[in-house]
């Protein structure tokens, strides 16, 4: 079990703080407005997510220093600050997304106020942060987590009457009128080159605590594992919304609406399975996605990425901290921070995508564990596909 733990626990943190309540929501209005046909779009987003989080998963098991350091030495300083802070920017912006999950989950499943869960798991993510040893403590609570989802999510599929001929078109490519931006959103959060890029660090963490190296080969079947199962968790919330809602023409805007709209259809069971659902994802996220955003600014800064540096976990704690105060104050991501958080990862990503690329390929700097050139290939073509998603936000964004 610590083997298969040593293994599979990095890719499974990521597939967790990948998948939050913002997928949820992206996943269901696929299922729910389109039925089974973007289905295909899932397989494409974690076939590239998959490549890239092996190459990050390489990059952790061979290299000592940390991916920002390995950065800022081969490009810049510069390059290296811009993007610790720029991620911790987004971390920061996306968290009160991730707190309003846990309040909406808690608070639709017992019908009392969202705010009180949102203090409450704020808190409780924040003391995990001064466990002795945090990463073990977060690496158990996520591995915790996604077993969680995939039972809500297995149970409620098996309650959903699926058409099996129509579940299969929907791995023919298509692109129904009006699906395209669903389809941009779902891959620019799907291949995440953020979560992609934090790989490394979990790796390293793990080698740490470990006090033996990785084997390169299993870093990376760990990965692909990680990402399965996040394409299991976000394949799952479509087939369901698209063979229980989309008969029926309901349309939904968030995760939360879904679980409301599942209950007169299956009863308060799978009502209350989905929204246990919702919150794995979201307090998963709450927690994964601020230590994402603290470590790499404390690496930016020079503090070291360690989650057990006592800097580290202070600018961990302060994303949650404000992750709360927003959604408390607003009930809602503000649009501002959501455009704010947008602009940043525009021009932050292909950034991020290059530099894991690069850093792969160099023979300098890998040896043998450079990328071959199934990975150059495939790394490319997903380095194609992040510059199409950032010239199309920039064009919604500042030109339509």
């Amino acid at each position: 079990m610590k083997k298969i733990i040593n293994v599979l626990g990095p890719g499974i943190i990521t597939a967790a703080l990948v998948f939050g309540p913002s997928k949820m929501t992206i996943t269901s209005k696929m299922g729910a407005d389109y039925y089974y046909s973007l289905l295909w779009i899932v397989i494409v987003a974690l076939f590239f997510m998959g490549a890239y989080t092996a190459m990050c998963s390489r990059i952790g098991a061979t290299q000592d220093k940390s991916l920002l350091t390995l950065i800022k030495e081969h490009f810049s300083k510069g390059i290296g600050l811009a993007i610790g802070i720029g991620i911790f920017l987004v971390a920061t912006s996306f968290q009160a997304g991730n707190s309003i999950g846990v309040g909406i989950a808690i608070g639709e499943a017992t019908g009392t106020p969202m705010s009180i869960w949102i203090v409450t798991f704020t808190v409780l993510g924040i003391a995990l942060l001064f466990f002795p040893s945090f990463y073990k403590v977060m690496e158990k609570l996520m591995i915790g987590l996604v077993l969680l989802m995939l039972g809500c999510f297995i149970a409620t599929l098996f309650l959903t009457d699926i058409n099996f001929a129509d579940f299969l078109t929907g791995f023919v490519p298509s692109i129904p009128d009006g699906s395209i931006g669903l389809i941009i959103a779902f891959t620019a959060s799907c291949f995440s080159l953020v979560g992609a890029f934090y790989q490394t660090y979990l790796i390293q963490e793990r080698k740490k605590m470990s006090q033996q190296s990785v084997d390169v080969k299993s870093s990376e079947r760990g990965a692909f594992t990680g990402v399965a199962i996040l394409g299991f968790m976000s394949a799952s919330v479509l087939i369901c919304a698209a063979a229980v809602l989309n008969p029926k023409g309901i349309h939904v805007g968030s995760a939360a609406e879904m679980g409301k709209a599942l209950e007169p259809l299956f009863g308060s069971y799978a009502s209350s399975l989905f929204f246990i659902g919702l919150f794995g994802a979201s307090f998963s996220s709450l927690v994964g996605n601020a230590t994402v955003g603290g470590a790499l600014l404390g690496d930016a800064l020079g503090y070291s990425s360690s989650l057990n540096s006592k800097k580290v976990k202070i600018l961990i704690s302060i994303v949650m901290v404000l992750g709360c105060i927003v959604a408390i104050s607003f009930g809602r991501l503000p649009l501002e921070l959501i455009v704010l958080a947008q602009s940043v990862t525009i021009f932050l990503v292909p950034f991020i995508g290059i530099s894991i690329f690069v850093i792969a390929n160099s023979k300098k700097i890998m040896g043998e564990h450079a990328n071959n050139t199934f990975y150059k290939v495939i790394g490319a073509l997903g380095l194609a596909v992040i510059f199409i998603l950032m010239f199309s936000n920039v064009y919604d964004m500042f030109l339509k």
